[in-house]
C-alpha cells in the first residue's frame, strides 16, 4: 500500500492540473470502490473548482468551491494519472480507456485526471469542509511527522511506557500519521534500534533522536518519488526510484551497510508484516 511518500508524491503531481481549475465534468464507472461512493457523486463534483490540495496521513483532500471536500485513498493498487497538456506542464495524450478506470475528472484546463484501480480497495467520499476532519477515517490520526505537532516531546510522552515493540508503536496512526511498514524500517535502522524493542524500554533520548531521522527518511524518499513496489506509479506515470536507496527493507540475506559492520540484513515478522533489520547494528 502506498505510504506517505507515496501520497505526497502523487498529490504534488496533481497540483498542476487540479490545484485552482474547475472540474468540468467527472465520470464515474461504477457505484463503489472498497466502500460505496457517495450519492450523486458525478453531480456534486461537476463544475466545481478544486481550491486546495492537500494531503493527511495517507489520503489526498480536495477542497472544493461547493463548501465540500473530496477525499482520496489509493488503497493497494490505486493509480492517479494524468493525461492532456495544461499549462504546459503534461505531456502524455489522453490514452485509450482501460477497464479498470473507476472515476475520471475531465477539468477545464485540458488534462484528464484517471483514478485506475484493478483491486478496488482504493476509497473516494465526499464531505462537508468544515468538518472534514472529523470523518472516520482522519479523526483519530496523529499529528504529521513533517509538521510542527510531531517533535520530540510527543513522541516521548507518546512511547513513554508502552511494551509493544517499537515497530508496532510507529505504525500505529494515533501516534503519529502516515508511516508504514518501508520507512519505519528505514528509519530504525538509521537510528539503530532493533524493530524488537519494547518502546517503553527504550530512553528518552533515543526516542527523541528518532523524529529528526524519520522526517529525513521521509523527505529522501519524497525527493526520489517514492518507491515503486508492485503497483505504485507518479502521477505523471513514472516510477519512484527510492527502493534502489533502501537500507534494509526487503534486503533478507544480504550484507548490512553500515561501514565496518559485518552483520546481515534479517527479516522477522511482527503483526503479521515483514520487519528487516541488522541485529549487530541495530540493538
Amino acid at each position: 500500500m502506498p505510504e506517505l511518500p507515496e501520497v505526497e508524491t502523487v498529490r504534488r503531481g496533481l497540483l498542476p492540473a487540479m490545484e485552482g481549475a474547475v472540474i468540468a465534468r467527472a465520470d464515474v464507472n461504477r457505484p463503489d470502490l472498497r466502500w460505496p461512493f457517495p450519492e450523486r457523486m458525478a453531480e456534486r463534483l461537476s463544475g466545481q473548482r478544486v481550491l486546495n490540495l492537500r494531503r493527511r496521513s495517507k489520503y489526498i483532500l480536495a477542497d472544493l468551491s461547493s463548501d465540500e471536500t473530496l477525499l482520496i485513498h489509493l488503497g493497494m493498487s490505486g493509480r492517479i494519472l494524468i493525461s492532456g497538456d495544461p499549462l504546459g506542464q503534461f505531456v502524455h495524450d489522453h490514452p485509450a480507456p482501460e477497464k479498470h478506470d473507476h472515476v475520471v475528472f475531465h477539468m477545464e484546463n485540458g488534462a484528464r485526471i484517471t483514478f485506475n484501480d484493478p483491486r478496488r480497495f482504493g476509497a473516494m467520499d465526499l464531505i462537508a469542509t468544515p468538518i472534514a476532519d472529523q470523518h472516520p477515517l482522519l479523526q483519530k490520526l496523529g499529528p504529521e511527522p513533517l509538521g510542527n505537532a510531531f517533535h520530540e516531546a510527543h513522541l516521548v510522552a507518546a512511547l513513554k511506557g508502552r511494551n509493544t515493540p517499537i515497530k508496532s508503536a510507529l505504525l500505529d496512526q494515533r501516534i503519529v500519521a502516515g508511516l508504514g511498514n518501508i520507512y519505519v524500517c528505514e528509519a530504525l535502522y538509521r537510528a539503530r534500534i532493533s524493530p524488537k524493542r519494547r518502546a517503553g524500554a527504550i530512553s528518552a533520548a533515543r526516542i527523541a533522536g528518532l523524529v529528526p531521522i524519520i522526517r529525513d527518511v521521509l523527505t529522501d524518499a519524497i525527493a526520489a518519488g517514492g518507491s515503486s513496489l508492485r503497483d505504485y506509479r507518479r502521477a505523471d506515470g513514472e516510477l519512484g526510484y527510492f527502493q534502489h536507496s533502501f537500507d534494509v527493507y526487503d534486503r533478507e540475506g544480504q550484507a548490512c551497510r553500515t561501514p565496518g559492520c559485518e552483520g546481515q540484513v534479517r527479516r522477522i515478522v511482527q503483526s503479521g508484516r515483514s520487519s528487516f533489520y541488522c541485529a549487530r547494528c541495530q540493538r
